[in-house]
């Protein structure tokens, strides 16, 4: 097998950035300018023994963020296959139900336990992982700055489409349901999951390994793109594009009268209004509002306002634990953050994530199709074809059958598509069938680390 990937040998070099840090060959060193400012800026001191330029320290808090979802999705999981009846009563009880006035896209208010932590807490968690996306654009030596974002985005494109293509091709052979569309929910295995996918990638690849950060990247971009795609592809009937001006206003709003960067010979007092938080809740209030108002999914509310927020000068990378000790106001936020979103992930396990198994049906398999054969197989092709065309290096560290492990990893579907499900796909069966596959997804976390001692051979 390898050397079967070795026919589609791709140069290695700088690529992007590795977490603060450009990206070199083994043979080069990097040097780490902090190294001695603390054990969570240093990178694992045998790196460069094992032939690549290291990341910097992942925090822990994404294992906890790993385990805390899978402590509420097995709770609920056999809450619901005890007690049914009970379990969905308790999800979707009714906590409040209004007529919507004509001017706010949908017919009814309807507030469940369910919608809360969908809609409104989840926003925080992909306010968290979108700040990492906007870091790793625009920062000094981010991630995704310049040409270094080519590869990941074929990746991306890739991915998405082949896991896209193979969802209608199977719903459309095996869709029995006669009173759905046979191309409903193809949105769903867009999104890839992070927190678990972060975790399969440790034990996969080993920490430090600059595979793990084109995996982080890969499953924040398809998990944005996957609810904003479930957004556009199925709106409300009375979809109310206006209100999309509100997050604008709110965004530049607030980086017009706050958003300014405090100067060195800046008052006391100037410099605590250039550091405050407050207004950018506020505008994360309004932002929230007007996309929900607007028909799109809740927890996108919070992202406009991400550009809009004071940020560090350069990258450390994603989730990077040298971050703990950055003080401008989008590193606080997300440190506020770090324990509530604990509590949000069980809580999101808890109603989204029990799973029914006795829900086996053709969807089932359409999903498993999706992301086990389209994804990878679309991801490993979009990375390659980007890398030919525009003529970019693998990053160093990376060769193509990391790429590999990286799109079967990237398999594992459970976030985004279960956030997707209820706009997506006809409650009912055919959603908890759906539930089913994207649970077991997680198979393809044994079937990577499988597959590595194969590739190793």
């Amino acid at each position: 097998m390898a050397r079967l990937l070795g026919v589609f040998r791709i140069d290695r070099g700088a690529g992007w950035a590795v977490h603060g840090v450009q990206a070199t060959p083994a043979a080069t060193p990097a040097r780490f300018p902090l190294q001695s400012t603390g054990r969570a800026l240093r990178p694992p001191a045998d790196s460069h023994a094992r032939g690549y330029a290291p990341m910097y320290r992942v925090s822990p808090f994404v294992r906890r963020f790993a385990w805390a979802l899978l402590g509420g999705a097995g709770l609920a999981t056999a809450w619901v296959n005890l007690s049914p009846g009970s379990y969905y009563d308790a999800m979707e009880y009714r906590l409040l139900d209004l007529h919507k006035p004509v001017w706010i896209a949908g017919e009814t208010l309807v507030i469940t336990p369910i919608t809360v932590v969908s809609d409104l807490l989840m926003a925080f968690f992909m306010f968290f992982v979108g700040k990492e996306l906007w870091e790793a654009l625009v920062l000094k030596r981010g991630a995704l700055s310049g040409r270094r974002a080519l590869l990941p985005a074929g990746a991306v494109l890739g991915g998405c489409l082949g896991a896209v293509l193979v969802w209608l091709g199977h719903a459309a052979l095996f869709n029995a349901e006669e009173w759905v569309s046979w191309w409903a929910g193809w949105p769903l295995p867009i999104g890839s999951e992070i927190v678990l996918g972060y975790v399969a990638g440790r034990m996969v690849f080993g920490a430090g390994h600059p595979a793990l950060h084109l995996l982080l990247l890969i499953s924040i971009a398809t998990n944005i793109l996957g609810l904003l795609t479930l957004g556009l592809a199925f709106p409300p009937a009375d979809l109310q594009p206006l209100w999309l001006l509100l997050p604008l206003a709110a965004a530049i709003g607030v980086n017009r009268l706050f958003g300014r960067a405090v100067a060195p010979t800046a008052s006391e007092r100037e410099r605590r209004r250039g550091m405050a938080i407050w207004p950018y809740m506020v505008a994360g209030a309004l932002s929230w509002f007007g996309m929900v108002a607007a028909g799109l999914p809740g927890a996108l509310g919070l992202l406009p306002i991400i550009p809009a927020i004071p940020h560090a000068d350069r990258a450390f990378g994603l989730f990077a634990e040298a971050e703990e000790y950055l003080h401008d106001p989008l590193n606080r936020m997300a440190h506020l953050l770090v324990k509530p979103l604990s509590v949000v992930l069980f809580l999101f396990g808890m109603v989204q994530g029990g799973v029914d198994l006795g829900a086996f049906a053709p969807t089932t398999l359409t999903v498993l199709a999706a992301l086990w054969l389209g994804k990878p197989a679309g991801l490993v092709l979009g990375a390659l074809a980007a890398a030919r065309l525009f003529r970019v290096p693998m990053p160093a560290g990376i060769r193509i059958r990391d790429l590999v492990l990286v799109a079967v990893i990237s398999g594992i579907g459970f976030t985004a598509p279960v956030l997707a499900i209820d706009g997506a796909l006809p409650g009912g069966a055919m959603a908890e069938a759906a539930r089913l596959g994207l649970a077991l997804s997680l198979l393809a976390w044994p079937a990577a680390l499988l597959l590595k001692r194969l590739l190793a051979r």
